[in-house]
């Protein structure tokens, strides 16, 4: 059997009448870039995320910058993040010209941990980027705590984890501005590249859409900007998948629990964490092997069994080649846990079109490897989340 790590041809086929038409409706129009679509999906993102204003730019990475620019954060200026996340997230603090500053995560959720964001802040500090990652929130209440009593602006990297929540919150209920990607993998995807910002601050909405523009807000009328435009054939695909994103999570979250249930007693690899109170989304379902040595076997034997299983994020951001050293990056204390979650993980194949037959084949082929080398397992957790517990994780 042959199982791919991707839905998105068996997406389009099952609301192909919807996408259809909405393109036909943009082509007809002929208003293809800052036309009326894109002002109706921006409505619709923004009602659907309960914030005043959605800001439809050109791709993810777009959407952190230009948030971080409209904040006025730049040269001199601090972030704090964390590294074991797609290499976007920083490149797009390193754009705008401000200095990423890496802390270590939790150990359980992957996301970034609170008290060490509190370690990591300097009289430069000016915004933290909290990454809602493989589709569970971050702990946005002990952050925007933090953030409130340093008075630091907080960005949510949501790429990741469209209609998440935790308890308490929604995504920008704790932030000034959350941003997303669109592109084809992520829940909510188009068919090429996209992004947004969502907001309840109407200086950020202003700034953004000017920026996003040539600095235009008027027809011929310019001041500095770039151009990151979320164009209307684009936007009429996300205004027609919109409508299912939260039946599609839904079964994201039923394909979890059935590999949850049929891996439980595997005792070579730990499984995913959803805290209480929070609403996993399952972008990815990532698993890791309790010992470094065995993340390639596993996912070798999963490739020679027809499953397009894949890593994310197998080198940290802090390991990258491509890493700045010196006055555009800073690391506050040991990255542990991130560098052994980059070690570790493996992502099963995760969408909302995938079979039970499909779901099933890839439990019994992890659970083959799980069996060969079950009697070398060391006892309790491996080293991805063996690591120092904090308040958000512990909760687990």
């Amino acid at each position: 059997m042959q199982v791919s790590f991707y839905g998105h041809v068996r997406q389009y086929q099952n609301i192909k009448s919807e996408i259809d038409a909405n393109i036909h409706e943009v082509l007809m129009s002929g208003q293809y870039v800052m036309g009326p679509m894109l002002k109706r999906f921006e409505a619709e993102l923004a009602r659907y995320h309960g914030t005043k204003y959605a800001i439809g730019v050109g791709n993810g990475t777009d959407a952190i910058w230009l948030a971080l620019m409209a904040l006025g954060i730049g040269p001199g200026d601090e972030v704090i993040t964390h590294p074991n996340t797609f290499f976007a997230t920083a490149e797009a603090i390193w754009i705008a010209g401000a200095t990423a500053v890496f802390v270590d995560c939790c150990p359980k959720t992957k996301c970034i941990c609170p008290a060490n964001i509190e370690a990591a802040i300097t009289p430069k500090t000016k915004a933290i980027v909290p990454v809602h990652l493989y589709g569970q929130c971050a702990d946005m209440n002990a952050i925007w705590q933090i953030a409130a009593k340093h008075k630091l602006h907080v960005i949510e990297d949501n790429a990741q984890a469209i209609g998440a929540h935790g308890p308490g919150f929604r995504i920008c209920d704790r932030s000034d501005a959350a941003t997303t990607s669109f592109i084809i993998q992520k829940n909510l995807g188009t068919f090429g590249d996209s992004g947004a910002v969502v907001t309840n601050n109407p200086d950020i909405d202003a700034r953004i859409r000017k920026l996003r523009n040539h600095g235009s807000d008027k027809r011929n009328v310019h001041s500095f900007g770039f151009n990151s435009r979320l164009d209307d054939l684009h936007a009429g695909i996300l205004s027609a998948k919109l409508k299912h994103i939260d039946e599609w999570n839904d079964q994201r979250r039923k394909w979890a629990a059935r590999y949850s249930a049929g891996l439980k007693d595997c005792r070579t690899i730990d499984l995913p964490v959803e805290l209480p109170g929070y609403r996993h989304v399952y972008h990815l379902y990532v698993i890791e092997t309790k010992k470094p040595e065995w993340r390639d076997m596993l996912l070798d034997h999963l490739v020679k069994a027809g499953i397009d299983a894949k890593t994310h994020y197998s080198i940290a951001i802090h390991k990258q080649a491509g890493y700045p050293w010196g006055k555009n990056a800073r690391i506050v204390g040991p990255l542990t846990n991130a560098e052994a979650n980059a070690a570790c993980c493996i992502s099963l194949p995760m969408y909302p079109e995938l079979l039970p037959q499909e779901v099933d084949y890839v439990i019994e082929k992890v659970r083959e490897w799980d069996a060969k080398f079950a009697a070398e397992a060391p006892e309790g957790k491996g080293i991805a989340q063996r690591g120092k517990t904090c308040p958000s994780c512990s909760k687990a």
